[in-house]
């Protein structure tokens, strides 16, 4: 079997990685968002819109405040 984060040959103790590193390179991908699985629910989209809205006007007004 192969490392999924660099396809080097796994290792017993750290399976299916090959190493500490990778293993934590693919926990900080579970931790950080980059593994998901897409929602169909509307409101689901909802949601996210109206999350990056307040982002957007957030940052805005942090851009604003330094000027």
């Amino acid at each position: 079997m192969s490392c999924p984060i660099c396809g080097g040959e796994s290792q017993q103790s750290y399976r299916p990685f090959c190493s500490k590193r990778c293993a934590d390179i693919d926990l900080g991908k579970w931790l950080n968002g980059a593994y998901s699985v897409p929602s169909q629910d509307p409101e689901d989209f909802e949601n996210a819109l109206e999350e990056a809205e307040r982002a957007l006007a957030a940052e805005e007004n942090q851009r604003q405040t330094r000027h």
